[in-house]
Formats: structure tokens, C-alpha cells, sequence
């Protein structure tokens, strides 16, 4: 891999977005910037440790100037941001499937084709970097912008009728909760309530990470939140729960919990 000059680097993003709206020439100058800079020791490997896709191995640095040059434009362009989105996605490549992700959270709300775009791709990745890019990255306008319209979202997502989508519903919430301009948090209960009362073993991490989000933002409304299900709820499998995760919680939510632990048996 050759040194990055950065002049260079500037050089070959600015050609790139000069490219936006047409696609295939896109791809055909992309290809070969990624190309220009893949550690040739490590491309024989075919993917990186962690993802499941053919990966280049690009330097986040090449990686980040490429969004930043992009950025902009696709706030103007929305709708050539979708076409070129789509297109990256299809190339199939780690870093293409992550700037197609990163497209996404550009893309004005309003946009009518976003939303059913988040959702396909959502429910078709396989790779854990660009599951995680979609579920932060992608929702970023949506989540700033139209909370309610992110809702709306995420409550299909949780739908009972979902069940291979309530994975992806609970982690798109960690990043608004967590936002500190969020403080709404009633709706966050209403939509999680029936899942948090059924407590999937397999979901139990995406549970544990709600939660303890949930109580840093307001630890009396969770604890709340958590007593009404315990009381209310017949199967034990919410406690259960709640005694698998206790040992990897914060110390404070952790003596709440088995408090209302206590008073369940």
C-alpha cells in the first residue's frame, strides 16, 4: 500500500464527486481508489476479521475523506444519493456497502423511498460493520430530524409479526435514547413493552443494552418501567432475564433490580 498523500487523497475524492450522478463511472473511479490504497498483504485474505464481505482493507482515512467529500452533495441530491446508494450496495464490497450506508443518513427524511430502503437492507445484512452502519449511520436525519417519523419505523420493526426485526428495532433505539436532547421516553415504552415482556433469550444483549441506555437517561422512569412488567407479566422469563444480565450491569441499576427481584418471588 502506498503512502497516503493527503494532496493526493484530495485530488482523487474531489474526481469522485465530480462523478455523483452518474454511477457507473462512480463505481469504475471508486474501484480504483480503493484499489490504489489496499495493504496487498492482507487483500489475499478476502475479508476483514470481523465482516463476512470482500473487503479492499482501506484505511479509515481514505474511508472518511471519501464520505466527507460526498457528504454535502448528497444533502442536495437526494434522490441521485438513493441511485448511487443503490448501486454501492450491489457492488457487494465491505467499504461500497458502508458508503451506501453512510449515503442513507444524507438523505433528507422526506425522501419516500428511505424508509423501505432501511428496512430491505436492514433485514438482508449479514455483516456486523454494516448492520451497525445502518442502524446509526443510515438513521441519523431521521432520528434528528422526524423522532416520530423514526418511531413509526422502528414499531414496524417490532412488530410481533417481525420477530427476525426486533434485533435491529432495539439497537436503532440505543442512539436516541442516548442523544441528550431525547428526553421522551413514554414512547420508547410503549413500543418496546411487548418485547421486553416476552424477553427472547436470543435478544438478551439487545435488551441488556435498551435498559441500561434507558436508565442512564432516566433511572426512575426505567425502574418504573420495569417494576409495571414484573408486576403484570405471569411468565417468568422477564426475570430470568433480568438475573442472566444482573452481572454486567452498572452497580446502582443492578441493586434496583434485584430489589424488585425480591419483591417478585
Amino acid at each position: 500500500m502506498p503512502a497516503i498523500d493527503l494532496a493526493r487523497l484530495k485530488k482523487q475524492t474531489a474526481q469522485l464527486a465530480d462523478l455523483f450522478d452518474q454511477p457507473a463511472a462512480f463505481l469504475r473511479e471508486h474501484r480504483e481508489i480503493l484499489d490504489y490504497y489496499v495493504n496487498r498483504s492482507l487483500r489475499s485474505q478476502g475479508v476483514a476479521p470481523s465482516s463476512v464481505l470482500p473487503t479492499y482493507r482501506t484505511p479509515q482515512v481514505v474511508l472518511r475523506h471519501i464520505e466527507t467529500e460526498l457528504s454535502a452533495i448528497a444533502e442536495k441530491q437526494p434522490i441521485q444519493a438513493l441511485v448511487l446508494a443503490d448501486a454501492l450496495w450491489d457492488e457487494g464490497y465491505l467499504e461500497t456497502r458502508l458508503l451506501a450506508a453512510f449515503l442513507l443518513g444524507r438523505i433528507p427524511p422526506q425522501e419516500e423511498r428511505l424508509l423501505a430502503r432501511l428496512t430491505a437492507w436492514t433485514q438482508a445484512v449479514r455483516d456486523p460493520n454494516v448492520r451497525a452502519a445502518l442502524l446509526t449511520t443510515s438513521l441519523t436525519r431521521l432520528r434528528r430530524e422526524t423522532p416520530e417519523l423514526f418511531l413509526i419505523l422502528v414499531k414496524e420493526w417490532l412488530h410481533p409479526a417481525r420477530q427476525r426485526m426486533w434485533s435491529n428495532g432495539l439497537q436503532a433505539l440505543v442512539p436516541l435514547v442516548s442523544s441528550p436532547d431525547f428526553d421522551n421516553l413514554p414512547p420508547i415504552f410503549e413500543i418496546t413493552e411487548p418485547i421486553v415482556r416476552t424477553a427472547p433469550a436470543a435478544l438478551q444483549f439487545d435488551l441488556q443494552e435498551l435498559i441500561v441506555t434507558l436508565y442512564r437517561t432516566s433511572p426512575d422512569e426505567t425502574i418504573h418501567f420495569i417494576e409495571q412488567i414484573l408486576k403484570d407479566t405471569k411468565s417468568p422469563l422477564f426475570s430470568v432475564a433480568l438475573r442472566r444480565m444482573s452481572p454486567d450491569l452498572p452497580h446502582d441499576l443492578r441493586e434496583e433490580l434485584r430489589g424488585l427481584l425480591r419483591k417478585k418471588k
